[in-house]
């Protein structure tokens, strides 16, 4: 609970007093006659709690109170008085005092108060803590991979996290598309306000209906008092839509409006609600697909296709499982088996030969089995199921005739040609560039 103290009063018995009381509380103590010399200390190490009198022969506490709490806002500040004036002590506490005592007559308030200070400083300094633990967790750089697709997909995220726009991720079920969305708005502007998540497939078209944008009282049976939907929460920060296919189409109407006019109207209501939500929807529909088969609106397919973001599947970034699965393994070890320590290269081998239908949820799933059943320091290939052992038993060589050989060897025949110009043999082939990256991938091409 000790913390470092401040003294500033002019009186030299009242001062060495106050020191000495504190100083046996367990507090450090440091002393100054007047603002010329407390602000001289302040600069060159800021103490947690300053008692200062309010008349000085070069200032007035109260104003000091204004200036210091503008320089150095963690620093909390006890004003002491001879006085007792009343509008002294309403200024200090609007200009950021901690407290405003009487000396002499509130001697015994003084302890409680510097404990009370030190515990209100230490509580803010926990939350400042967990704030930065909590940005940090879904900052870019906990995006892991290194494998090209996914590099290009995180420097997509990462140049339009700064700009109003909306974000449609395009990716398989377990490819981290919410990871993505938390990473575009704590990149964001809007990093300090909410962020909103709802899975669009969960529920129901009524459900929904009401979920995303709340209802009035008595607007349906149930309806007992008036209900903040999801777009209202995340006011000012972000909205992910998760699974945005799954939307009933007589709901994406309303959702069009919220984009195009930031407003919405509440079910069972007949004036608009203002919302200044961004919205970052993902799917891994096909949504073209969906709207030439008549399930999605077109001119909202349009809106949201904006800014798109390709998410590659695991079973396309093969190269980023080593990492990924020693990451799981730190994550998950430390509680539910400490005893192991690494994996076997025969165990990351089986990983990726395997499909990974699940993508990156699926292998999480499957390092956190696998240390449950492991008996050892580290993880092998008898920890894994038993599709793992029939998918190692399978050939993974390419055969001369294999049409996936033939694709590879003119690969890296037209990459020979280009002297490795990865833009330029994608240009030769007539494929994509990030198509181009994949296969490499694929065929082990480097």
């Amino acid at each position: 609970m000790p913390g470092n103290i401040l003294i500033i009063d002019d009186e030299d018995k009242l001062r060495n007093l106050l020191s000495r009381i504190i100083r046996l509380e367990g507090f450090n103590v440091r002393e100054a006659f007047d603002l010329k010399t407390a602000k001289k200390m302040l600069e060159k190490d800021a103490p947690d709690v300053v008692l200062c009198d309010v008349k000085l022969p070069d200032g007035n506490g109260v104003d000091f109170v204004r200036e210091t709490k503008t320089k150095y806002p963690a620093v909390e500040i006890i004003l002491l008085t001879a006085y007792g004036n009343i509008a002294d002590g309403v200024q200090a506490m609007k200009n950021g005092a901690f407290d405003y005592i009487t000396k002499g007559d509130d001697n015994e308030k003084i302890i409680p108060l510097l404990n009370r200070a030190i515990e209100k400083i230490q509580l803010k300094n926990r939350v400042a803590q967990l704030e930065t633990q909590f940005k940090k967790s879904y900052d870019f750089n906990n995006i892991l991979g290194e494998s090209n697709m996914i590099l290009e997909a995180v420097s997509l995220a990462r140049k339009v996290a700064g700009t109003e726009a909306t974000v449609l991720l395009m990716g398989e079920t377990g490819t981290g598309k919410e990871v993505f969305a938390q990473a575009i708005h704590h990149g964001s502007k809007r990093i300090n306000k909410p962020f909103v998540a709802l899975n669009c497939s969960t529920l129901n078209k009524e459900l929904l209906e009401s979920e995303l944008f709340g209802y009035k009282e008595g607007s349906f049976t149930g309806a007992t008092k008036e209900k903040k939907g999801l777009i209202e929460e995340a006011n000012t920060g972000t909205l992910f839509l998760d699974e945005i296919g799954e939307m009933h189409i007589d709901l994406q109407a309303k959702l069009l409006r919220v984009l195009e006019t930031k407003e919405f109207i509440k079910v069972g209501d007949t004036k608009s609600t203002y919302a200044d939500v961004r919205i970052i929807a993902a799917t891994n529909k096909l949504l073209l697909n969906e709207v030439n088969a008549g399930k999605f609106r077109e001119d909202l397919y349009y809106r949201l296709n904006a800014f798109t973001i390709l998410l590659p599947p695991l079973r396309e970034r093969k190269s980023d499982i080593p990492l990924l699965a020693t990451y799981f393994l730190k994550i998950y070890a430390e509680k539910t088996n400490p005893q192991v320590k690494s994996i076997s290269k025969d165990f990351l081998e089986s990983l990726k030969k395997h499909d990974w239908k699940g993508n990156i949820r699926e292998l999480k799933n499957i390092i956190e089995r696998s240390l449950i059943v492991s008996n050892g320091t580290e993880l092998t290939v008898a920890d894994l199921p038993m599709e793992f052992s029939a998918n190692d038993s399978k050939s993974t060589t390419l055969s001369a005739f294999d049409l996936a050989s033939v694709e590879k060897l003119h690969i890296q025949r037209v990459l020979n040609h280009t002297k490795n110009n990865k833009s330029e043999t994608a240009r030769l082939l007539n494929i994509g560039l990030s198509t181009l990256y994949r296969k490499m991938e694929e065929y082990s091409i480097h």
